[in-house]
């Protein structure tokens, strides 16, 4: 109802779509990086594991990282 209710089912579900549309998680091809500044708090108790931090700092303009001890998927619950 959270997202019938206010008519985002579209945009809520999106992300579930494209990851099938579009392949997957993947990153950007080698040789290229992101140099829009990142930050990444990630979640030990997440559905899916994350990539190590050194594969994203060669990746991405990574300027946070912290790992938290408890949460996932719904982490604000």
């Amino acid at each position: 109802m959270i997202v019938y209710v206010p008519d985002t089912f579209n945009t809520a579900s999106w992300i579930y779509y494209g990851r099938a549309k579009e392949g997957g998680r993947f990153f950007l091809t080698e040789g290229k990086r992101a140099e829009v500044p990142t930050a990444c708090i990630i979640f030990l108790a997440e559905m899916l594991s994350w990539p190590p931090k050194s594969y994203v700092e060669r990746i991405y303009n990574l300027n946070w990282w912290t790992e938290m001890l408890r949460g996932g998927h719904f982490a604000a619950m």
